[in-house]
């Protein structure tokens, strides 16, 4: 029998896949909008099937600069060493620095992906500009941050993770070449957020029954690429459907206001979606009558590669399924000890029902204890006992299953970004 949420999974991939078509058509018939991709760009990404299938050199992970040229983390917080890694303008959280955190990651410990470098904004004169043909009558509405703290709020724990994130293990596991950040495991953090539904908003901005996308735009610099190619500010469209349903306007993380790294003063938290529709530091929300695109759902965060259709897969929505030990990697562990070992499995498209481990290359598995009450979107911490007797190095396993009953896979689809790495990965340990 096919479970319900399994049926809904499905429908949602291929009501993406299809309203993607659509775009296409409109756009090729020119009733579609694509600021900021050059049409040559999008002649290709619409090519016929049977073109060539690489990747171009245009499509290649830019390099993050301001527009003015000059390169700079541009991170407001502290990064210690034992908490971080730096990551160019990024800052992954090591794993094992989480061990302690509880549920809900900390400011203190959450992971940074910035496409330049975080924005030092005012609440008090922040405002966010609501406008497009998609709204009834004629003009911009404008909320302040005390507009929207006025409104019903709502709360919700979701994670939030980079479409890259476990990127580098295509390449470490699996010998494949990608583009983008190294990421290892730790472009995730899972917090609690309150603010109010992006459908409330648009509701009282009075969106009309012809909009098709909403576009969120962000108010950190302009996007340049290696190229010289500015790409203008970071922002990509949701569908009306997305939009009116989970999306909510954050302005508190949890419990305090957004820190400046994390969107202050408001961000959007798109939950279960890749982190860059999460769209940091808003300040601008396109609401549109036409299909839109952006560079971050033609150029980026689409699928390319020998297993993809030339013009790539339809624009990444939902993240995947992953764990991670709270363990350094090649961690040093006493042999002749019982040694309770930790770590974190997440699922976009539904709750974790188990977590099975291994400590002999995959030839045995036990489950794993389950510490939380498993829900989709957010991730369960879990724990089980190893004792290793014999000293020397060795490799740990954690594989999840989720209620859509999907299990990591042994391997996962090559891409030439190194989006959606699912794969259990290959621990590294040395028994002393």
């Amino acid at each position: 029998m096919i479970s319900r949420e399994t049926s809904e999974e499905a429908s949602e991939e291929a009501s993406e896949e299809e309203y993607d078509r659509r775009r296409h058509a409109q756009w090729c018939a020119g009733e579609a909008r694509a600021d900021g991709v050059a049409r040559r760009d999008m002649l290709r990404l619409l090519a016929a099937a049977g073109a060539a299938a690489t990747l171009p050199p245009v499509l290649g992970a830019p390099r993050a600069q301001a527009a003015g040229g000059a390169v700079a983390a541009g991170i407001v917080k502290p990064l210690p060493a034992d908490r971080f890694t730096i990551r160019g303008t990024n800052a992954e959280t090591k794993f094992e620095a989480l061990a302690q955190t509880g549920f809900h990651t900390p400011a203190s410990h959450f992971f940074v992906r910035n496409h330049t470098a975080t924005p030092r904004l005012d609440a008090k004169t922040w405002s966010l500009k609501i406008w497009g043909d998609g709204l009834r009558g004629a003009g911009t509405r404008e909320f302040t941050l005390a507009d929207l703290k006025r409104l019903p709020s709502t709360t919700r724990t979701a994670f939030v993770e980079c479409a890259g994130n476990g990127r580098s293990f295509f390449t470490t596991q699996q010998g494949g070449e990608v583009s983008g950040t190294a990421w290892t495991l730790g472009a995730i953090g899972n917090a609690r957020w309150r603010g109010v539904r992006l459908s409330e908003v648009l509701r009282r901005a009075g969106v009309s029954r012809h909009a098709v996308d909403v576009l969120p735009s962000g108010l950190d610099a302009e996007y340049v690429t290696d190229d010289g190619t500015n790409l203008g500010r970071v922002r990509r469209p949701l569908p009306l459907s997305k939009a009116m349903d989970d999306v909510i306007l954050a302005y508190e993380m949890n419990g305090a206001p957004l820190p400046a790294d994390h969107g202050y003063p408001v961000r959007v938290l798109v939950p279960a979606w890749v982190g860059i529709a999460s769209i940091k530091w808003v300040g601008d929300i396109e609401v549109s009558s036409t299909p839109l695109y952006s560079p971050w759902n033609t150029r980026f965060y689409r699928l390319f590669g020998d297993q993809y259709p030339p013009e790539g897969s339809a624009p990444l929505t939902r993240q995947t399924l992953k764990s991670a030990f709270e363990l350094p990697w090649n961690a040093s562990l006493p042999a002749a000890t019982t040694h309770h070992l930790t770590g974190r499995s997440w699922s976009a498209a539904g709750a974790i029902t188990r977590v099975d481990i291994s400590a002999d290359e995959g030839r045995t598995w036990h489950r794993a204890h389950l510490k939380d009450t498993p829900h989709r979107a957010t991730w369960t911490r879990w724990t089980t006992p190893w004792r290793p007797n014999t000293p020397g190095p060795t490799t740990l396993l954690a594989r999840a299953t989720d209620t859509t009953n999907h299990t990591q896979p042994e391997t996962t689809a090559h891409n030439t970004q190194g989006y959606l790495f699912d794969a259990v990965v290959r621990h590294a340990v040395r028994v002393v």
